[in-house]
């Protein structure tokens, strides 16, 4: 069996810390079942940067490679290109979008200089399976070095409709960069849709009856791979001691209250000022709620060195506390806003004693705040999502109670619907959802993707990654 060299910005861990996130979780299973590399950014500044030495680390048949940036790569890739240009274009923020031709210089470079390290590690029959927006060029790069291995990319956040994208400069370019990988993976069907439509559009691919994209001699298998979680290791999550006494501190400080529960990292795509607002209507609209409920929104921040996010940051605190100072009375508080993090653990015993989940990201790729609330929940007395119909999960989630994020009449109407639905629709509902969830789980998803990548290679290496894209070179190859 041959190797599995994964490519992501930050790498591992390979143990359970508690507090992993879903890219690192789902895909620890199919790097130690197959054996190879986990590459990428160590998190580490340093003079040297990508030309220093390669930091190894091995656990079982895993060699962990990571590389350090100088601190000007990390600003112009990280900070300049990766989270001022390309998240909030491919989130449909364009208004906060930052166009900076250094920083998508930087961004190339950077991508480059990764793939020249990575490029003596490979042996010739590993599969490489790259992650996110950080490296849409990176096997463009590679395949310049001449590596003709398997090659597949799966991005985790949206990919923006044509008209979006359009926007971004030198997007044709990108996108034609992106075609030099075998199989691009995306959460939802309405992704994998734009990306083909930009590629039909704007560069003249021709679509194939099954969705691949044929342009200048390859095939890309372009595909929605949804990712899942493990449903059923995270049900067992649920009642673990740790999980158990956050369940019990929390159903003591509600005394008797239902329980709305957000959890998010601070992020402008996340929707939260849009979900204070509703739960506000929510209190404002069905005033017998007053005094019954509480939402409980924990909101990690991130990156704090932007200012959008620091700004986004302040909005939630005033509008906590005008929430809270119109509606709180002496022995109830309606909004507790934390922006301390939980391990997962803790996390699965805060869902467990919570009626809703409050779901309703403004765009999101999936979203996997959904899947485990309802892996977590007692099958006997479930409780109910209300899900953003912008967030990839919907196309999977339909029992949820999907609305849009934008109104909060409709929010807030959707809330009442959950805290006041009978108990048997609860449980069909949940069943439904936590049936799929099982059936579609991390480790299924990763064996979907690495199934169609081994399956999908294609036909003809690209042209020379280096090469211009003009939009006249795009009309000659129609």
């Amino acid at each position: 069996m041959s190797r599995l060299v994964v490519v992501s910005n930050r790498v591992g861990p390979l143990k359970d810390t508690g507090r992993a996130g879903g890219l690192a979780v789902a895909l620890v299973d199919a790097l130690t079942q197959a054996g190879g590399i986990w590459f990428g950014w160590s998190g580490e500044i340093s003079e040297e940067g990508t030309f220093g030495n390669v930091r190894r680390v091995g656990a079982r048949k895993v060699l962990m490679a990571t590389l350090d940036m100088t601190q000007a790569d990390y600003d112009a890739f990280y900070v300049g290109y990766a989270n001022k240009t390309l998240w909030p274009v491919l989130h449909y923020r364009l208004d906060l979008a930052v166009f900076d031709r250094q920083a998508e210089e930087g961004y190339l470079r950077v991508n480059d200089r990764f793939a020249s390290r990575l490029r003596p590690l490979l042996n010739a029959d590993d599969t490489i399976w790259v992650h996110d927006y950080h490296f849409l060029p990176f096997a463009a790069s590679l395949r310049a070095m001449e590596v003709e291995n398997p090659i597949g990319f799966f991005l985790h956040i949206p990919f923006p409709a044509p008209e979006v994208l359009a926007a971004l400069p030198n997007a044709a370019q990108m996108v034609w960069r992106m075609l030099a990988y075998d199989v691009i993976g995306f959460q939802s069907r309405r992704d994998a849709a734009n990306f083909r439509r930009f590629a039909v559009e704007e560069l003249g691919a021709r679509e194939a009856e099954n969705g691949d994209l044929l342009l200048g001699g390859r095939r890309a298998v372009v595909r929605a791979f949804p990712i899942g979680i493990d449903a059923e290791g995270f049900a067992r999550q649920a009642t673990t001691p740790d999980a158990r006494r956050h369940t019990r501190r929390a159903e003591k400080l509600l005394a008797g209250r239902q329980q709305i529960i957000g959890v998010d990292r601070i992020d402008y795509s996340k929707g939260l000022p849009e979900r204070f607002r509703a739960f506000g209507r929510l209190l404002e609209d069905y005033p017998e709620n007053r005094g019954r409920i509480c939402l409980m929104q924990v909101a990690p921040p991130s990156r704090a060195e932007l200012d959008a996010y620091a700004e986004i940051r302040r909005e939630l605190e005033e509008l906590t506390g005008n929430i809270n100072g119109r509606f709180a009375d002496l022995d109830w508080t309606p909004i507790r806003y934390m922006t301390r993090s939980f391990t997962r653990r803790a996390l699965a015993g805060l869902y467990r004693a919570s009626r809703v989940a409050l779901v309703t990201p403004l765009r999101d790729g999936m979203n996997l705040v959904a899947k485990e609330y309802v892996a977590a929940q007692r099958a006997e007395d479930p409780g109910v999502v209300v899900l953003s119909r912008f967030a990839g999960a919907a196309e999977q989630m339909s029992e949820a109670l999907i609305v849009n994020p934008h109104s909060a009449e409709e929010v807030a109407a959707n809330l009442q619907a959950a805290l006041t639905m009978p108990l048997d629709e609860r449980r069909d509902r949940w069943q439904a959802l936590f049936d799929r969830i099982c059936e579609n789980d991390a480790a299924s998803w990763a064996r979907a993707f690495l199934a169609a990548l081994e399956k999908g290679r294609a036909m003809a290496p690209p042209r020379p990654a280096g090469a211009a894209i003009t939009h006249e070179a795009v009309r000659k190859e129609r």
